[in-house]
């Protein structure tokens, strides 16, 4: 496998299992319940949209950001890492957004609109979502594996908008034993993905 070809295997797994759309199906389910259909899919797609736009926008900006406050790349790499890690480990023990998901739920019956806030944000582009695409668009070594970035964040929203429009069946399929197997095993994967992220900027860091 070459260098674009693993990096973009790389962040298209991180990018994928971090977002954790299947997670969110529960939620989105519970707070869209009085919605027609129609409703339900305009809702789905605002929020994937919001989502694949924030994110793209701070992997474009994010590196600028964080220079202009002096922190370093290795820096940022390894503190998105641990980020990562400690995500991951919720996901293996089968807390991924339990608590979070009651209060997103209550907040999000009171508002109006749940698309932007609790659906995209924080449930979709949550700290760990954000810090993933910067630290990889850090990574990118020109425009192709920019390109990829982007292109695993649009392909992230298109399969985040399938899942939660497939939310009932897929609910009714895997149940919520189901969707917790499989939020650990992408646990599991995105462990490996933030060990990477950790050791990498430890090496740059001091030169290894």
């Amino acid at each position: 496998m070459d260098e674009l070809a693993r990096f973009a295997l790389v962040t298209l797994t991180a990018v994928l299992f971090i977002v954790d759309p299947i997670a969110v199906v529960p939620t989105y389910l519970v707070i869209t319940q009085d919605e027609t259909a129609e409703e339900r899919r305009s809702t789905a797609r605002r929020a994937c949209f919001a989502m694949t736009l924030l994110l793209i926008l701070f992997a474009a900006t994010g590196t600028l950001l964080f220079r202009a406050f002096g922190i370093t790349l290795p820096a940022f790499r390894t503190a998105g890492g641990l980020i990562l890690w400690f995500v991951a480990m919720d996901m293996l023990r089968g807390e991924r957004r339990t608590q979070e998901g009651r209060d997103e739920v209550i907040e999000g019956r009171a508002k109006e609109d749940v698309a932007l806030t609790p659906l995209a944000i924080p449930m979709l582009a949550g700290p760990g979502a954000i810090s993933t695409v910067i630290v990889l668009s850090s990574e990118a070594l020109g425009a192709a594996h920019t390109a990829i970035v982007y292109g695993a964040i649009v392909v992230t929203g298109l399969v985040s908008f399938i899942a939660l429009r497939l939310g009932e069946p897929l609910l009714g399929r895997l149940g919520k034993t189901g969707i917790r197997v499989v939020t650990r095993v992408m646990g599991l994967l995105l462990a490996a993905v933030a060990v990477q992220f950790v050791l990498s900027g430890v090496k740059e860091a001091f030169g290894l």
